[in-house]
């Protein structure tokens, strides 16, 4: 098959382009530093030509909520009508498990816009909610992180290997539509504050992590809220086995 990965050079994206050439598919990488930009659609329907699937791995700004959803708004629908234009049969989107359950996350209110437009789109679709991965936590506090202390949410989540999102998306790109798919998440429970001490100590960097809900992420992301569902297509990497590569 003739794949188009938007979002082709982040890190998602690349896993997902060497999973589908790897099962020996045609991968076409769409990306603004290739040339393809999706906010005013340059380069986007001659990316598609030939297409039959296109999945959606693309990130927003992590701006305030406004910002991004225009951002996936525009996005998102100058994709999905080059896609209507060059007959394309799946749009595939990688979504967050939990994005219906938070109100005030900007990022979760851009991917809503996006899940709206695709489900509500011209395109046959499948939305592939993921949990957290693995190196969400590190990546968090780096984000807080001044003179070696960063602040950070004491989270609930059930991280996955990127990985196993690269290759859950391309079995899904290659065949039919499915709609709402069921959440997709790694193995085991965690909490954000240890998977992010652990990482930075199997990294070798010292920061002191300070737990708090008054920082990136507040209370209505507690509890149980970013858990998948009891359906969930478990995947097999552990945390662990991710971390003990780290070093």
């Amino acid at each position: 098959m003739r794949i188009a990965v938007a979002g082709a050079t982040g890190n998602i994206g690349a896993l997902t382009v060497a999973a589908l050439e790897r099962a020996g598919h045609q991968v076409v990488r769409i990306s603004r530093s290739l040339g393809v930009d999706l906010l005013t659609g340059d380069g986007l329907d001659a990316a598609l030509t030939g297409v039959e699937a296109v999945v959606d791995v693309t990130n927003g700004p992590a701006g305030d909520r406004d910002e991004a959803v225009a951002y996936f708004g525009a996005a998102t629908g100058n994709l999905l009508a080059a896609a209507r234009r060059a007959g394309v049969r799946h749009h595939v989107l990688l979504s967050i498990v939990g994005v219906h359950r938070v109100e005030g996350n900007a990022h979760y209110a851009g991917k809503r816009e996006q899940e709206r437009l695709v489900s509500e789109g011209p395109v046959p679709w499948t939305i592939v909610p993921a949990t957290q991965f693995h190196d969400f936590a590190a990546m968090v506090a780096g984000w807080t992180e001044r003179d070696g202390a960063a602040t950070i949410a004491p989270l609930l989540v059930q991280p996955i290997a990127p990985e196993d999102v690269a290759a859950v998306l391309a079995e899904i790109a290659t065949g039919a539509p499915l709609g709402r798919y069921r959440d997709v998440a790694g193995p085991q429970t965690q909490d954000l504050v240890d998977m992010a001490r652990r990482t930075n100590t199997a990294r070798g960097r010292a920061v002191t992590l300070i737990p708090t809900w008054s920082s990136l992420f507040d209370v209505s992301m507690a509890g149980d809220v970013l858990l998948p569902g009891p359906d969930a297509r478990l995947m097999p990497t552990t945390f662990d086995e991710w971390l003990s590569r780290q070093a």
